[in-house]
């Protein structure tokens, strides 16, 4: 062969390749085609003056074929008659990115890969589907584009049309025109999965005016104390405990006002559209919605037969014979024990004659609260709460603190104001409804709560470090345990003059009913005392107070005490002075109600200072529920 004469080129590889035979018949301006393998395995190789040669060898990639050609394969005049067809080409050459032949030197390196042997490792498939959450929409034009939103939008309003909450009318001349809107909010469960998609249409009662189309508003709301004393007395006695959900309560009320109301967006009638909406019942949002509901059930459960409590509005008691309920409303959630099954079932199906309402079962969530039934007792835990509270704060991931106050220095008004006081009260807030099952953060949460007003930057640090406690104590929650309801007790204590700016005490207490702690409170006092005698004698009255209240409430519980209710103090002056009731120079200036201490039912006992010590006003730290918590508080166990 001559250097004139163009190069020849021999393939090793004598097997077909159909692949490429398909690829360039579909290539666009192909002369000619790929000839197909006949009986002699022979056809003209590619032979291109303007080709670089073509390394040969096992592992050599195939031969590169010019930029300025076409794309295709065309059978040329060369030397060599037994040659095969080149190694399929997966990707063409680019004539706009390629413009240079590639010159890949031969492989000589001893690793042999898993391809190169015929290795194939099964791919393992990640399944990355996930089920989405529709977001909360911002209108409800957003909200009616989206199928699980407008589905909750046309059963919520199905349900007003259905009850005849309002009638369509012409709209009065000089008549107070009340807002409507939309609210959206997702429903889960206790373990945190979706539940449903929840709309519902609200009044906006910022519109209303006072003596026009409203006039009382207070509605009643069960205690904390009362709930924790039903329950005890329920686990105690193994009463099965139920919870009802009733179905758009407030539209259950009668209104005896005039209310007019625009028609819901979104949902105006196309033959009246100038016409509004002459409300018959209640509608979430108005100032007389929760009065006018609690009205309607409380005449209707009067009349199956309980009566009202007159130590809390919102228990109602109901007793045949040996046959006893409790029923505790909040708003539209409702608590149901009783001594049998049978009474229980025959009255859930006397209120759903009544009202549209859902039998949820046992008792396991309500009001944001856990509630895990064991053996021993019921465990109540606020662990999803504290997580949303931490998630609000960005604090999830914080490091925990050990303690949820500063045991060295004290909050004062100093310090530079927070850049947001309206966080910083919803976060106060938060954690004051998280007390509800942690009566270790009283104190803490009572501290940060006397400066809503006027948050400043130590005050902001003192909410972080509580939530920091939080975040290291999610288990923690409040045990009531199947225990013996005769005895009361109650624990008392006071820092004297411990507030830095005026000077003013703060007093504590507990109170037990057996094993199981009932109520607990941490209050700054409202006057100055003159000494830690009257300091601890303010708070003594405190909780005389209370456990006054509460055999009050046991009896009417048909579970009456039998024996007098001790409260424990350690100053030895304020026993005194409760005990003697002639008042002398150190007691007159005391206001006080002498009928409350004289009382056979109630004993003052001095105890030791090292068995009791109260942590909801002293600066001992906490360290953990069962080893360092004080004896007051012994029952306060995480699961």
């Amino acid at each position: 062969m001559t250097p004139s004469s163009p190069p020849s080129y021999t393939f090793l590889d004598t097997q077909p390749y159909p692949l490429l035979t398909s690829l360039a018949s579909k290539l666009p301006n192909s002369s000619t085609n790929i000839p197909h393998q006949t009986s002699s395995p022979t056809a003209p190789p590619i032979t291109d003056p303007n080709q670089s040669p073509t390394h040969t060898g096992p592992n050599s990639p195939g031969p590169t074929f010019p930029t300025n050609q076409p794309t295709c394969y065309e059978p040329h005049n060369t030397q060599t008659q037994n040659s095969p067809l080149p190694p399929p080409i997966f990707d063409p050459p680019n004539p706009q990115t390629n413009t240079d032949p590639v010159n890949e030197p031969p492989r000589t390196h001893p690793m042999i890969t898993r391809s190169q042997s015929g290795i194939v490792k099964p791919i393992d498939r990640l399944s990355l589907h996930t089920f989405s959450i529709s977001p909360i929409p911002k209108n409800p034009s957003h909200a009616l584009k989206d199928p699980n939103w407008r589905n909750a939008m046309y059963d919520e309003y199905n349900a007003l049309v259905k009850n005849g909450t309002w009638l369509l009318v012409p709209r009065p001349a000089g008549v107070n025109m009340v807002r409507s809107m939309w609210l959206f909010k997702h429903k889960f469960h206790a373990d945190g999965t979706l539940s449903r998609y929840k709309a519902r249409l609200v009044a906006n009662g910022s519109s209303q005016q006072l003596g026009v189309d409203f006039d009382e508003t207070f509605s009643p709301v069960v205690k904390p104390a009362t709930i924790r004393t039903v329950l005890s007395l329920a686990v105690s006695r193994q009463w099965p405990i139920h919870q009802l959900d009733v179905k758009n309560a407030f539209l259950n009320g009668d209104l005896s006002e005039t209310v007019y109301m625009h028609q819901p967006p979104g949902f105006v009638d196309n033959r009246y559209p100038h016409h509004v909406c002459l409300l018959q019942r209640s509608l979430y949002g108005l100032k007389q919605a929760p009065r006018a509901w609690f009205q309607r059930f409380a005449g209707y459960a009067t009349r199956a037969g309980f009566y009202h409590s007159r130590c809390d509005s919102s228990l109602f008691i109901y007793r045949q014979g040996s046959q006893v309920a409790y029923l505790l409303i909040y708003v539209d959630d409702i608590i149901l024990t009783a001594s049998c099954p049978a009474l229980l079932q025959q009255i859930i199906g006397s209120l759903n004659n009544e009202f549209d309402m859902t039998d949820l079962g046992a008792l396991n969530y309500f009001l944001g609260i856990s509630a895990d039934r064991t053996p021993t007792g019921l465990f109540l835990s606020q662990k999803k709460y504290a997580l949303q509270l931490l998630e609000r704060a960005h604090m999830v991931t914080c490091n925990p603190s050990r303690t949820p106050v500063d045991t060295e220095s004290k909050l004062g008004p100093e310090g530079a104001p927070v850049q947001d006081p309206t966080l910083y009260r919803s976060f106060a807030g938060g954690l004051k409804y998280l007390t509800f099952t942690r009566p270790d953060l009283s104190y803490a949460v009572q501290q940060i709560c006397l400066y809503m007003h006027d948050p400043r930057e130590p005050h902001l640090a003192a909410l972080k470090r509580i939530l920091r406690y939080v975040q290291g104590t999610l288990d923690l929650g409040l045990h009531l345990y199947a225990s013996s309801t005769t005895s009361l007790v109650g624990y008392t204590d006071a820092d004297w003059a411990g507030c830095p700016s005026t000077r003013r005490s703060t007093s504590g207490y507990c109170v037990f009913l057996g094993d199981n702690l009932l109520s607990w409170s941490a209050k700054r006092q409202h006057t100055l005392s003159r000494s830690s005698a009257e300091a601890e004698y303010r708070g003594v009255a405190n909780v005389v107070a209370e456990t006054a209240w509460l055999r009050n409430l046991l009896r009417e519980l048909h579970s009456p005490l039998s024996t007098a209710t001790l409260v424990y103090c350690d100053n030895v002056s304020a026993v005194y002075m409760s005990a003697n009731p002639v008042q002398h120079q150190r007691t007159k200036h005391i206001e006080m109600r002498r009928s409350t201490f004289i009382s056979s039912e109630i004993w003052l006992p001095l105890v030791r200072l090292e068995f009791y010590m109260c942590p909801l006003v002293s600066n001992m730290p906490i360290f953990s529920p069962r080893d360092c918590l004080p004896h007051c508080l012994k029952n306060f166990d995480p699961v």
